[in-house]
């Protein structure tokens, strides 16, 4: 099993799996939403194809030992309801461990990114994979902002990154 995966970890009211190719068609209303995408600037117009180039990327981390998102099905009905995981980055010129979460759109307001972001915080200092952890976040995205404070982090710097401005919060162990 690759090293930052939380595959078969789970809370109180997710599981998290690998992110599978059979996932494309539940996944693929968070690219057509235009509301869950307006933060990030750079990302295909065509929903299917910001989809696939999501997908490429997560399998492409998988086979590279560089993180990446799980797939976060809800125990009670056993649907995909988002993506969260531990995702190696270059930020500034630095290597850092990131925890990246998004949720469907239906899905929203539930809780669900803090209980996995809280999951993914937990699972990388009880395996020391780094003395500390980010989110990079869009300076505008105020509710993924609310989530990182929840989960503890405080903001460290603000940036530009894949020509976006973020902040990156971020935790220390």
């Amino acid at each position: 099993m690759p090293k930052y995966l939380l595959e078969h970890q789970e809370t109180e009211r997710l599981l998290f799996r690998k992110v599978v190719p059979k996932d494309f068609d539940s996944w693929l209303p968070f690219h057509k939403n235009p509301e869950s995408t307006r933060f990030w600037e750079g990302l295909p117009k065509d929903p299917i194809k910001a989809c696939q180039q999501q997908f490429d990327r997560i399998f492409e981390r998988y086979e590279h030992d560089l993180g990446g998102m799980n797939a976060l099905i809800l125990k009670e009905t056993d649907e995909l309801v988002g993506i969260c995981g531990l995702l190696v980055q270059e930020v500034d010129k630095k290597t850092e461990l990131e925890i990246g979460y998004s949720i469907l759109p239906e899905h929203w307001r539930k809780g669900y990114a803090f209980e996995a972001a809280f999951k993914c915080k937990t699972y990388a200092k009880q395996h020391a994979f780094a003395e500390s952890v980010i989110s990079i976040i869009h300076i505008a995205n105020i509710p993924s902002q609310k989530v990182a404070l929840k989960n503890g982090m405080f903001l460290d710097t603000t940036t530009q990154y894949k020509e976006n401005p973020v902040h990156i919060y971020r935790v220390v162990f």
